[in-house]
């Protein structure tokens, strides 16, 4: 059962997204509107160094009014895989580099009305480089233990939903591993 575009505007184009709003007809012959926030696709990186520590980045989200805590994370540029761009994104907003990678999983951030997704990528084997912030970022990075950050992800501490869903999900794949070895 899919829903069938009969047409589509576009309502709006910013540098970050385009809203369009599209005629559907539905499975069951009736019809409606849905409108879609379009984005490229992002990568977010839970970078882990050999002492089982997480750099996190705490940066101001004007959307939300606060600083938040994050993982490193960032749009997909053009022409670039999710590895190049996690790769990209570590060293810009950490100065890091990594040796080893595994892209872990992917996931939409609201399928209702949004087109992201955002590939989630377990970096470790790090190397310290040179951090190369946009103009307009302004990003702490901070080492926290693996146990310190799960427990903030639980408790209420860490409010960005890819942080939350990258964490718990690297932390359960880096239980399985241990089991298997």
């Amino acid at each position: 059962m899919t829903e069938q575009i009969i047409a589509s505007e576009t309502i709006y184009t910013g540098k970050i997204f385009t809203v369009r709003k599209d005629q559907m007809k539905f499975p069951n012959g009736h019809s409606g509107i849905r409108e879609v926030v379009a984005c490229a696709d992002a990568v977010a990186v839970v970078a882990l160094t050999n002492l089982n520590e997480v750099l996190m980045v705490k940066q101001y989200r004007h959307p939300t009014g606060q600083e938040l805590w994050e993982i490193p994370a960032g749009k997909i540029e053009a022409g670039e895989s999710p590895l190049q761009s996690a790769q990209r994104e570590l060293e810009e907003e950490t100065g890091y580099l990594a040796r080893n990678w595994h892209q872990v999983c992917s996931f939409y951030t609201s399928p209702g009305f949004c087109t992201e997704k955002i590939y989630l990528l377990l970096a470790s084997d790090l190397t310290q480089y040179n951090q190369n912030l946009d103009p307009d970022e302004f990003i702490e990075v901070e080492k926290i233990s693996l146990p310190a950050v799960m427990q903030m992800a639980t408790s209420g501490q860490i409010l960005d939903a890819k942080t939350i869903v990258g964490l718990l999900t690297v932390d359960r794949y880096l239980k399985q591993l241990a089991v298997t070895e």
